[in-house]
């Protein structure tokens, strides 16, 4: 069939459209190219999608920085990420740390902060909270958690401070941890450090429990040593007390100590006055009393037959009787039953936990 001139017109026009999107999309590829020269410096070519390995094609997409070279500049630098990634995560808690017992933060820093830096920066913010708190920083040199404090001149990248949650004063409240929150961003704003602040509600609630069952097994044994006829004489009294093993310290009491140098009990004056060493060679006094804390002594049975022990040999060497509190006499019968509630609430505290005489013990108790 023979093909007439229209539709040979029709066929020439069709591949001159062809040739010029052929022509307008390797203009495009070109301008493309180009830009992309432009903006690497002129530097090598960057690949097209249809030059590039098959496994780039799909690679996650990086949005643009406004802010050019200054917010570049802002970024930490190559060296200070990679030393950043080499470095070792720490332990989650410090082993001085209880997290029945404390509420702790931590912090971390892209760069070393001098720990005493951070520890006056805090100082104030933190100075209202009626609480214990701690300090620890991550040794990366040692790969363990030191303790840290006003005075300390290594740096860490890692520090975490540990609100204790319960004294003898009670639970701490949603007030000392808001302080604490508060005080310590305001610190990592100054350092550029990276706070870490674990739920409040959980840990208000684990306070509470925690200071209903210690006042539940808070108990103290007392036990008096009076005079008969006459006064206790201080030099006679020191040096019984000093044979038996005990030591005057500043608080006015003699202490007998465990092997740790811990009190086991504590001996003071019946009377107001604190006993002080330059004064006892001039001291009277009606009497004495023996206390046993028994929440912050291991073994407490054994510690409570030491005491009486103690206070029998005063009475016998002072010409004084041991009496409770209501000046009854000391029997068998009253040792009895105390041994017994000693080892009732020491046994409760082993079942929940935490071991009389035990660091946690007596931080909890005092």
């Amino acid at each position: 069939m023979a093909i007439s001139e229209l539709q040979m017109g029709l066929v020439g026009a069709g591949g001159i459209v062809v040739v010029c999107i052929f022509a307008f999309n390797k203009w495009q590829e070109r301008k493309q190219r180009k830009q992309a020269e432009l903006a690497a410096g002129g530097g090598a070519q960057a690949p097209v999608l249809s030059e590039m390995p098959a496994d780039q094609g799909t690679r996650t997409r990086m949005e643009p920085v406004i802010g050019g070279e200054a917010a570049a500049r802002a970024q930490p630098s190559a060296k200070t990420l990679s030393d950043a990634s080499a470095r070792r995560v720490p332990p989650l808690l410090p082993p001085e740390v209880d997290e029945r017992a404390d509420w702790v933060v931590r912090i971390e820093s892209i760069e070393p902060v001098v720990a005493g830096r951070l520890w006056q920066a805090s100082a104030q913010p933190l100075e209202t909270i009626t609480k214990p708190v701690r300090w620890f920083g991550f040794s990366d040199l040692d790969n363990r958690w030191e303790s840290i404090g006003a005075n300390s001149g290594n740096s860490y990248h890692w520090v975490c401070a540990a609100l204790q949650l319960v004294d003898r004063r009670g639970p701490a409240g949603d007030a000392d941890l808001n302080r604490l929150a508060d005080g310590l961003q305001h610190m990592c704003d100054m350092f550029m450090a990276i706070p870490s602040v674990p739920a409040k509600g959980e840990a208000l609630v684990r306070a509470a429990e925690l200071d209903r069952f210690c006042a539940g097994v808070d108990i103290q044994i007392g036990v008096n040593v009076v005079a008969r006829e006459h006064l206790f004489v201080g030099t006679k009294l020191r040096g019984l007390a000093e044979v038996a093993g005990l030591e005057l310290w500043s608080d006015g009491c003699f202490h007998a100590r465990d092997e740790l140098g811990n009190s086991l009990f504590v001996l003071s004056n019946l009377e107001p006055n604190l006993f002080v060493a330059e004064d006892m060679r001039t001291l009277t006094t009606q009497g004495v009393t023996l206390m046993l804390d028994v929440p912050r002594v291991a073994d407490g049975v054994r510690v409570f037959e030491r005491m009486m022990s103690l206070a029998q040999q005063l009475a016998d060497g002072l010409n004084g009787a041991v009496v409770d509190d209501n000046r009854s006499p000391f029997g068998e019968k009253a040792v009895g039953l105390i041994r017994a509630q000693i080892e009732q609430f020491q046994g409760q505290m082993g079942e929940y936990g935490i071991a009389p005489g035990s660091v946690l013990a007596r931080r909890l108790f005092s």
